[in-house]
Parts: structure tokens; sequence; C-alpha cells
């Protein structure tokens, strides 16, 4: 790929490949994302499966260039929308959890990282086409 077409779509395709492996994760392996979602919300499935096919649909947005500017919006605003979720799953963690996820070191350092992709997104939806 010539640097000035990656320079252009890179960051779309770079997060268009994590939020589409997120997702693909979400409907895989339920099990990870169940203890992110908070007990208020009742069962956690809907939501867990529900949220990774929004995932995967803002990657295929963000693949697009006809829809990228709609796919980092809606990126952004998942991403935003998910938060709680990490909140919830810090909240929750545990040194002695099972998995990597949710000890308390990952899942406090995760809030943190939220930042920089909702920005990423935000970059990737004002990119001109």
């Amino acid at each position: 790929m010539p640097t000035s077409t990656l320079r252009r779509h890179g960051p779309a395709l770079a997060l268009a490949a994590l939020l589409g492996t997120s997702g693909v994760l979400h409907l895989r392996r339920p099990g990870i994302f169940r203890p992110l979602i908070p007990r208020s919300l009742g069962d956690p499935d809907p939501w867990v499966l529900g949220s990774g096919v929004a995932e995967l649909a803002c990657a295929a947005a963000l693949a697009v260039p006809a829809t990228r500017r709609l796919g980092g919006l809606a990126s952004a605003a998942l991403l935003v929308g998910v938060f709680p979720g990490n909140v919830t799953m810090a909240v929750r963690s545990r040194p002695d959890a099972r998995g990597w996820a949710g000890r308390p070191a990952v899942a406090w350092a995760r809030l943190p990282l939220q930042v920089p992709l909702v920005a990423w997104a935000v970059a990737v939806a004002r990119q001109p086409r």
C-alpha cells in the first residue's frame, strides 16, 4: 500500500480491525464480557451480544470510505457507551480472578485507555475522504 494511501486509510482500518476483533470475541466468548455488565441491567447476554454486533457494525462502517465518518462517530459513541461497563469491571475486579481481564491492575489500567480510543474514532470521523 503506498504511503499516502496508508496514511489516509490506515488509522480507520486499524480501528476497524480492533473493533472487529473485539466484536467477534463478544460473540464467540461472551463469558469474558459478562462481568462488565452492571447487575442493574439484568441478564448480561443480550448486552454482550448486542455490543459485539455494534462493534462489528462500526468496524464495517470504518472499513468503507463512504461510511467512514459515520463509522468513526458511531465508534466514538460506542466506546463512550461501554465505559460504565469498564468501570463496573474495575470495581468488581479481584486479585484472585480467573483470567487476566478481571484482575485489578488490568481492569483499572483499562479505564484511561478509553480516552485515546475515543479520540482515535473522532479523528477518523474528521478525516477527509
